[in-house]
């Protein structure tokens, strides 16, 4: 196929084509609402007196979830497929973000944005939709195309949200405006649930044989499984210690969220175990094996790519505003630069990915990043802003073009564990973002620069174990009869 012929094919709402735009459309809704407070905080902290503190829990509370939603919606979208998923998601949004636009009280609006970080594991319900319809010649692109234009939702309630709540007036203008992403959400369930299939016709939707823990091959990758899982608790350890340096809960109540979060690891644990207890006793046939370092290598390229995004996109008005004594909108409009590349920069590394191979591709853009970012650890204000911008963008473009090439990859490791692996690979872009802020909130922007460069050039490290997908993958139907999946 050509790439002319290709690009029409992406371009038209046929066939996967159509598949493909409405399901980043539902990516799009669902980043709309779960970052809908974000441009409307100085209008709720006056509307509801709301302390400096407490806007800053609100922050943190709308992330906190979001780990572990990942995992559960990643095992969900497995069993019961992403139409219904993407569909009920889109039905939970609109109620939790009716929610929150109607709570009276700042427990109310902190309980609503902790429940709607639920809402953004969306992402990882696409991800399996979109590799059940295309070819793995063009998964790269469908994918990279998916993630990308879905992040936009986030810069599109940015944009346009404070501009409605001004247009309505009044100290409920921000509820008005966060509920009409509400009724979006509902309105897009509904139409979502009647314009798509699971799988195209003919094909099989590929569920795991059991639930309640991702299945492995082997006694060391059982292990490895759970070492890979310990890092989900630590960071909402880390957020759970923020709250309490903030005094918004005791010391004591901390202690409290200790203790759950560690029997909930413990639990987790003994489901990994009841669903791979069996490879204790006899070896996992070859046809259901696959390499559980391939999961681990994707978790740490996205925890540095996607955790990046997520906490320089918070600093850098910020950055630029200090740096070169910008106004605060001019200064916005630079940080809000290093977002907007990623309609282009998932796209371009999945195509990459398609053309160049998954591993090199990986790597090489990772390596850019890294230098991308150890330039702007450089910059001072005797730069030309004009150069800053350039070193920002090129440094952005990478690391969105890295994360495209992620999620080329994870659709063609096991197909009917697609979900699983979408979710903690996921997931570790938010454990990423923690671990980011966290440093950020030590030392100074220059330094924090350096740290992420030093953990992307880590990533492209390990990115050199990855092993290329070749051949097909092998799925059993149901029938016993054997179906063979095309990965390069």
């Amino acid at each position: 196929m050509s790439i002319s012929s290709m690009n029409s094919n992406f371009l038209s709402f046929t066939g996967r084509a159509k598949i493909l735009h409405m399901t980043w459309l539902a990516f799009f809704v669902t980043f709309l609402v779960w970052f809908s407070h974000a441009p409307l905080l100085l209008a709720i902290q006056e509307s509801m007196g709301l302390s400096d503190q407490q806007v800053k829990t609100l922050l943190i509370l709308n992330v906190a979830l979001t780990i572990p939603a990942r995992i559960i919606t990643g095992m969900m979208v497995d069993h019961f497929g992403p139409r219904k998923m993407y569909s009920g998601m889109l039905l939970l949004t609109a109620a939790l973000c009716f929610f929150f636009a109607t709570a009276s009280s700042f427990e109310a609006l902190a309980l609503a944005r902790f429940l709607l970080g639920f809402v953004g594991a969306g992402f990882v319900i696409g991800i399996r939709m979109i590799s059940e319809w295309y070819p793995a010649k063009q998964l790269g692109l469908a994918e990279g195309i998916y993630k990308g234009l879905g992040n936009v939702g986030s810069a599109a309630a940015a944009i346009s949200l404070p501009t409605i709540a001004v247009l309505i007036g009044g100290d409920d203008g921000w509820r008005y405006a966060t509920a009409m992403t509400g009724v979006i959400a509902l309105v897009y369930a509904g139409l979502y649930y009647i314009s798509v299939r699971d799988t195209p016709a003919g094909s099989t939707y590929f569920r795991p044989n059991k639930s309640g823990g991702l299945e492995v091959s082997s006694k060391h990758d059982y292990f490895f499984y759970l070492l890979m899982n310990i890092p989900m608790y630590l960071a909402m350890a880390v957020l759970t210690w923020k709250v309490v340096g903030l005094g918004l809960i005791s010391a004591w109540a901390g202690d409290v969220i200790y203790a759950v979060l560690f029997a909930i690891y413990c639990f987790q644990a003994s489901q990994i175990h009841k669903v791979n207890k069996d490879i204790f006793v006899k070896q996992v046939p070859e046809i259901h094996r696959y390499k559980f370092k391939q999961v681990a290598i994707l978790s740490v390229a996205y925890a540095v790519t996607f955790g990046t995004e997520l906490s320089v996109v918070s600093m850098l008005p910020m950055f630029f505003k200090e740096t070169f004594m910008l106004p605060v909108a001019l200064a916005g409009i630079f940080g809000a630069c290093f977002a907007a590349t990623d309609v282009f920069s998932c796209p371009s590394g999945g195509f990459i990915s398609d053309k160049l191979g998954r591993k090199r591709s990986l790597v090489l853009l990772l390596m850019g990043a890294s230098i991308g970012f150890l330039g702007m650890s450089q910059i001072t204000s005797e730069w030309p802003i004009a150069m800053a911008v350039v070193m920002m963008m090129l440094a952005s473009f990478c690391l969105g073009a890295a994360a495209g090439c992620v999620f080329a990859v994870v659709p063609l490791i096991k197909r009917r564990l697609t979900g699983q692996i979408a979710g903690m690979v996921g997931a570790y872009g938010n454990i990423g973002a923690v671990l980011f802020l966290t440093v950020f909130s030590l030392v100074s922007a220059d330094v924090f620069f350096m740290v992420i460069a030093g953990g992307i050039a880590f990533a492209a490290v390990c990115s050199m174990m990855l092993d290329e997908p070749e051949g097909v993958m092998i799925e059993v139907l149901p029938d016993g009869t054997i179906e063979r999946i095309e990965v390069h």
